[in-house]
């Protein structure tokens, strides 16, 4: 189901640009004195914000798309953009293709493997979002310089040359399209992240489901009526707006988790003695669950945590309380936990390079250890859909 879900996007997307040119092509075959059919700047606006949504959701498949509609229905293929030569866009389509099988077989899939594919699928996903920045700015300059007429000043047999406003529509048009697909590409690839970090395969089909029917509808949307597909695409960025908090922390997390993983980096890593990285695991104090920050000692005893916003603002601190903390001997990182009452809980996330540097981090911090297991990681499953929503409760600063 999710396969073919993917391919209809493929065919809606593909479908509705073809529309869009049929117009394009009937509007030059028709006197230059009167054009009903060729398509508004307007038209091709909302076009255009419904591509670059679409490609924000799914980069390479978005890219891949419209660069073999453009190949196909090009007669100068030697002036096409590179996103549209077959070098790009059948490998992209190709990769696609194999991430939809790996969906359909995903329940298949040894537990021992599926990790180490979801990282790869998340490093594609990362990738193919940076390569599509690239493809965004030549799309808009095509589709304005299809919209836009050109003009002309006619005065006795002396003509003028036109007058054409696409390069600068294009630099107006630009940075919004970019800030939006950025937001927007967010927001979907947190869904990725989230598949990333699930324990639990259900959760994985659910996330997935998710993703396909926002691409399903968005395209079926925008191939049935290009104005209601834009109205769809607007409010999906309105929405990516206001969770983009949200989104870049998981997205941070999110990396830096592949990368440690990807890399082995705990192989080769020392932690500091006097502060380290970690992650917020809950709201403490005006921390966001999941920022990213360094954990120290604080000049007075105790511990506290300093963290840019969107890691490069000014920068905050949050006192941690000095007693009744233990790093937790996690399955897959370590942890700092508060202990109370013969109950752990947990405050922040180590990277995965902190794995097996447990006796390491409670010297620096002075800290005992305490043994999470198999048990404790049963228990915090229930605390991960918390804490991965953003829903755990707020610890005491």
């Amino acid at each position: 189901m999710k396969s073919s879900s993917r391919w209809f996007w493929v065919v809606a997307l593909m479908g509705s640009l073809l529309s869009s040119q049929g117009a394009q092509d009937a509007a030059a075959a028709a006197p230059a004195t009167a054009n009903p059919n060729k398509p508004t700047a307007a038209l091709e606006i909302a076009q255009t914000v419904s591509a670059v949504t679409g490609i924000a959701i799914s980069p390479l498949l978005g890219v891949g798309a419209v660069g073999c509609y453009q190949y196909v229905r090009s007669s100068d293929r030697s002036k096409l953009s590179w996103y549209a030569q077959p070098w790009f866009f059948l490998p992209a389509l190709a990769l696609v293709g194999l991430v939809a099988a790996k969906d359909v077989l995903g329940a298949a899939t040894p537990p021992g493997l599926k990790k180490p594919i979801d990282v790869a699928e998340t490093l594609e996903n990362k990738v193919s979002g940076i390569v599509a920045t690239g493809a965004i700015v030549p799309m808009i300059g095509n589709f304005l310089h299809a919209a836009v007429p050109h003009s002309g000043l006619d005065i006795g047999s002396l003509h003028l040359a036109a007058i054409d406003a696409t390069p600068l529509l294009q630099i107006l048009a630009t940075p919004f399209a970019l800030a939006a697909y950025a937001i927007v590409w967010m927001a979907a690839h947190s869904i990725q992240v989230l598949i990333l970090l699930s324990p639990w395969g259900v959760v994985d089909v659910v996330l997935k489901s998710i993703r396909t029917a926002l691409l399903s509808a968005l395209a079926g949307i925008a191939y049935i009526n290009p104005w209601l597909g834009a109205a769809l695409s607007i409010l999906l960025i309105l929405l990516a707006y206001f969770i983009a908090g949200w989104s870049f922390r998981l997205t941070t997390y999110g990396t830096v988790f592949c990368w440690d993983f990807f890399t082995f980096r705990r192989t080769r890593f020392t932690p500091g003695t006097g502060e380290n990285w970690a992650f917020a695991a809950r709201a403490i104090g005006e921390v966001p669950i999941r920022t990213y920050g360094r954990l120290r000692k604080a000049s007075g005893g105790g511990l506290e945590f300093s963290y840019r916003p969107w890691l490069f603002l000014a920068e905050k601190r949050e006192s941690l309380p000095a007693g009744s903390l233990v790093v937790g001997r996690a399955l897959l990182h370590p942890t700092l936990e508060s202990v109370a009452e013969g109950s752990e809980r947990r405050l922040f996330n180590f990277p995965p390079r902190f794995r097996g540097h447990e006796e390491a981090l409670a010297q620096a911090y002075g800290l005992k250890i305490s043994d999470i297991g198999l048990l404790g990681g049963l228990k915090a499953i229930g605390h991960w859909l918390r804490e991965l929503f953003g829903v755990g409760g707020a610890a005491a600063a």
